[in-house]
């Protein structure tokens, strides 16, 4: 489904990425592990064309979407919730969801109205602007965003970041929900036990390398490399 491919980004002069690869196959929810700073968000915004690497390809279903523009490759089903939401604060729930909601010819599952099926706490918020949401309903409301865009694949970034261990749980709960519609999901967090109960493949980037990849049974069982790239 996704393959990055040895890419190197920068940001001006500055080497933030050096030769990250990493691979995410249909239906699969990949994690990419690392501490604050470690390049995580980088990988994101690389492969979704906002910081595109210099060197090195990034492949969607066989085909090169390096150095496209970040629409195109949204129009080609690949979804980003950002790490810092980015709702329309002065839109309501139902308005976010209105402006980004698009059927396509292969994926046809998600609307408003199946989003408020596994997002009730929004469906009870309709009409409220999107500015006075809490950091977890906020959370919620950009993933339902994501998935009315119907994309085959979802860049997550840091969805549990800030948020009380009762949010966290509904936030896990409906990713776990994207399984059963074989969207793949490319997972960047610090919360290394929400990622790992979530994730079937790890990555640990650590100063824009990649230090370690594999089964989450061998990263659970590896602590030597969690204590050293994840301090845990």
């Amino acid at each position: 489904m996704l393959e990055v491919n040895a890419i190197h980004t920068y940001y001006g002069l500055s080497h933030v990425l050096f030769g990250v690869s990493i691979k995410v196959s249909k239906g699969q929810i990949v994690c990419l592990l690392g501490r604050n700073g470690a390049g995580k968000s980088t990988t994101m915004k690389s492969i979704m064309g906002l910081t595109p690497p210099l060197e090195g390809t990034i492949l969607f279903k066989g085909e090169v979407i390096t150095g496209r523009r970040p629409h195109l490759i949204a129009r080609m089903g690949i979804a980003y919730v950002p790490d810092d939401r980015r709702v329309f604060a002065d839109l309501t729930v139902d308005e976010n969801l209105e402006i980004s909601e698009r059927k396509t010819a292969e994926r046809r599952q998600w609307n408003r109205e199946t989003v408020y099926e596994i997002f009730p706490t929004l469906r009870a918020m309709i009409s409220r602007r999107a500015g006075n949401l809490s950091g977890g309903e906020q959370q919620m409301l950009t993933l339902a965003r994501a998935l009315v865009t119907n994309p085959a694949f979802i860049l997550l970034d840091e969805p549990t970041e800030g948020l009380a261990p009762l949010i966290v749980r509904e936030i896990e709960d409906q990713v776990q929900k994207l399984r059963s519609s074989e969207i793949s999901v490319l997972l960047a967090e610090q919360n290394v036990l929400s990622a790992v109960s979530l994730s079937d493949y790890g990555y640990i980037i650590d100063n824009g390398h990649i230090r370690y990849h594999g089964s989450i049974q061998d990263l659970k069982e590896n602590e030597e490399v969690s204590r050293r790239y994840l301090l845990v």
